[in-house]
């Protein structure tokens, strides 16, 4: 993970609808950018639908919410359009970015160890640097405490 009063990593990724985004246009605004392990899994879904839910206080509070997964385009899609997401998903099949911000970690798994994106969640502010960083975050909590951090 990486630490807080860092520079967050740039990066060049497509959103759900194929069109890039980077880090840099969101300068001027505080950034909520969450790495999940896969669409439409139950932890996931819960997470998703927590900063859905939560998304027009982000907004007032002048924050966006990117979300990113090691999945496609196209699934990304599917899971936007089946529960109603009003936030940028994030294809990275690469781990290029998932990487560089350090989420790509050895998990365990009823004793099996694997390879796996670490749910974690930074918020980098204004001026692109991660003022908080959380890993191993519990899936429905997190977006109200990412709020409260606002």
């Amino acid at each position: 993970m990486l630490e807080t009063g860092t520079k967050a990593p740039a990066f060049s990724l497509p959103d759900q609808n194929g069109d890039m985004h980077t880090l840099e246009e969101y300068r001027g605004k505080k950034v909520i950018l969450y790495f999940y392990p896969k669409d439409s899994t139950p932890g996931c879904t819960k997470q998703a639908c927590g900063f859905a839910e939560l998304y027009p206080q982000f907004m007032e509070k002048g924050a966006v919410v990117l979300g990113v997964s090691k999945d496609s385009v196209k699934s990304h899609k599917n899971f936007e359009t089946k529960y109603g997401l009003p936030f940028t998903l994030l294809s990275d099949p690469e781990k290029e970015v998932i990487q560089a911000y350090d989420v790509w970690k050895e998990k365990k798994n009823y004793g099996k160890v694997s390879m796996g994106v670490v749910r974690t969640t930074y918020l980098i502010d204004e001026d692109g640097v991660i003022v908080k960083a959380m890993d191993k975050v519990k899936a429905a909590e997190n977006p109200k405490q990412m709020l409260e951090s606002l």
